[in-house]
């Protein structure tokens, strides 16, 4: 079974320091946040901004400094979010590009949130693909229903992404997948055989994920983003979510992979 890829999201767009003093959100926490979570074993940080207000920000500026400042101190394999929540538009979606990340998230269609809808339109799908293609960035398909995966695959078909496909599956969100043991098993029998994937589960069903995920040979998601919580009633940090995945996944028998050794697993090419 090849090695454990972590991916870490500390920040999100939803947590603020009103539900936990341990999100990062000024440009210096999600930098010395990274540093420490490559410390303690995760290879991929995925990254969102804030603005002074804490709140979801599309600034160019900003992710252009907190990508800079990684590249400058670590080696983790930067994954930029292309997500909608802080700014819904095309052209503030694709700005995030153009700091030439080694990776970017890819959401392949739309998905009710409890009290907003995530509308990714066919034509921003393919011109987010397009430009990921046009600059070698690797597409991370955010999956969030079965039909994802389809609407992935046909824009490797059209030579909008290419193979290996790298998926990760959002589970646990009131709106999308439940969080269950037999969806997992299918989203992942439902892959084209050369793929790559990781799980994310919202909430309380992180750990349960994760721990799924590692013993069927996928990768996991941790952080913040995703779950605030150690357990019930004990606020988490990021640091100790990457550490405790690492802990199990080596009590299983599963080592977990560097920086560089994710490169290889995902088939990277040199930015």
């Amino acid at each position: 079974m090849k090695k454990l890829i972590i991916t870490v999201a500390p920040t999100g767009s939803k947590p603020q320091k009103k539900h936990t003093e341990y999100v990062p959100v000024t440009i210096e926490e999600i930098v010395t946040c990274a540093l420490r979570c490559e410390d303690e074993g995760a290879s991929i940080v995925h990254i969102h901004a804030r603005d002074e207000d804490e709140n979801p920000s599309d600034d160019p500026q900003i992710f252009h400094e907190i990508v800079t400042r990684i590249k400058e101190r670590c080696n983790l394999i930067i994954q930029v979010s292309t997500g909608g929540r802080a700014g819904t538009n095309l052209e503030s979606r694709l700005q995030r590009l153009q700091m030439r990340p080694e990776m970017a998230s890819l959401t392949t269609g739309s998905v009710n949130f409890p009290n907003s809808a995530y509308v990714n339109p066919p034509d921003l799908i393919e011109a987010l693909a397009t430009e990921m293609q046009r600059l070698r960035i690797k597409p991370e398909m955010e999956i969030f229903d079965l039909s994802m995966i389809n609407n992935a695959i046909a824009l490797s078909d059209r030579d909008l992404a290419d193979r290996p496909l790298h998926f990760n599956f959002v589970m646990g969100l009131p709106g999308a997948m439940p969080a269950k043991v037999e969806h997992l098993v299918h989203l992942y029998q439902s892959l084209p055989s050369d793929s790559t994937w990781t799980a994310s589960g919202i909430g309380a069903a992180q750990l349960t994920m994760n721990l799924h995920a590692v013993l069927m040979g996928g990768h996991v998601r941790v952080g913040l983003e995703d779950n605030i919580y150690y357990k019930k009633g004990e606020l988490a940090n990021n640091d100790r979510l990457v550490q405790r995945v690492v802990r199990l996944s080596k009590e299983l028998g599963r080592d977990v992979a560097t920086p560089d050794e994710a490169r290889k697993i995902l088939r990277l090419e040199p930015q």
